[in-house]
């Protein structure tokens, strides 16, 4: 559990990194559309990454199996469609909002699983799916009259499902047999290709997309994420979430909004004096001290809910 929280922290400090990352690319490249700069502010951490683990273990690239190849493939692409949505989002909300509606999945698990098993659902799970849908309009000032969310805060809901997706698929029972290693690997090649191709779409001329890699603060933020956010981050939650249930993980990674959320009170001003723009601290507004403890509740009254029922057993 220790090691899941430790990639949370790392997580939760990867929403203002991302946030000072995309400003300082929106003043490189001021005309750039914002699926272009999503994809140049993902795309290098995970090609650094990959390439990483290429210097460090290229010896058992002829040992990997095709479960582990499988297995990263699935990781990247359910990822890849979480981070998409989610960076691109992160443009139009704060990064506090973003952290805490990242994690409707937490909800979207246990109701998953339930629809699975073809029973409603505990009583407990339908009151924490009240307060996280509370929560949520007011992180989102939700427009009763309009009956709309901003497209920062609809994109981060579809980013969940994303990782929903990818916390069930490293939950399958064949994953606790994997190596972390392997399985990384091919994770972030496969999100590596996917943005960097994405990347050459949404360009207006090849050049464009080197222009990020003459920044000095721009290679600093995407060093820090390559090796905090994605390196560790991603390796620990390989290694260990199989070790425990899929709904457990999503709980514990439900404390990720609350690190953003501390960090964003101070960081942003610090990251504005270094790369040389205009991120001013979060302030502890009704909307997210409200918001926010209404999705932290209902994370907390599913932590101490007991466990969804097993299966039973087919005939034979």
């Amino acid at each position: 559990m220790l090691c899941l929280l430790l990639a949370t922290l790392c997580w939760g400090l990867s929403f203002p990194l991302i946030k000072a990352l995309v400003l300082v690319q929106q003043r490189l490249q001021p005309g750039a559309g914002t699926w272009f700069i999503t994809a140049c502010s993902v795309a290098p951490r995970f090609l650094l990454a990959a390439a990483a683990l290429l210097v460090v273990r290229w010896r058992q690239l002829g040992t990997v199996t095709r479960g582990e190849l499988w297995q990263g493939v699935l990781l990247g692409l359910t990822a890849g469609g979480g981070m998409l949505f989610q960076n691109d989002g992160l443009q139009f909300t704060s990064a506090s909002v973003s952290a805490f509606l990242t994690q409707f999945y937490a909800l979207l698990i246990p109701a998953w699983i339930a629809l699975r098993l073809r029973r409603r659902p505990p009583g407990r799970v339908l009151l924490c799916g009240g307060l996280v849908l509370a929560g949520v309009a007011v992180l989102g000032r939700f427009d009763f009259h309009t009956f709309r969310l901003g497209r920062g805060e609809a994109e981060t809901l579809l980013g969940s499902v994303f990782f929903m997706m990818q916390i069930l698929v490293l939950g399958r029972p064949a994953g606790a047999a994997f190596r972390a290693l392997p399985v990384a690997l091919a994770m972030f090649a496969t999100e590596a290709g996917l943005f960097t191709v994405l990347a050459l779409v949404t360009a207006g001329r090849f050049a464009d997309v080197l222009v990020p890699w003459t920044s000095g603060p721009w290679l600093g933020l995407t060093a820090l994420l390559t090796v905090c956010c994605t390196l560790v981050a991603f390796i620990l939650m390989i290694r260990w979430q199989p070790r425990i249930t899929a709904t457990e993980a999503g709980l514990i990674y439900g404390v990720e909004p609350v690190f953003t959320a501390v960090l964003a009170l101070f960081l942003p001003a610090l990251l504005s004096v270094w790369a040389g723009v205009a991120y001013a601290n979060e302030r502890l507004t009704w909307h997210l001290l409200l918001g926010g403890g209404l999705v932290t509740l209902a994370n907390l009254l599913l932590q101490f809910s007991p466990p969804p029922p097993a299966p039973p057993p087919r005939e034979p």
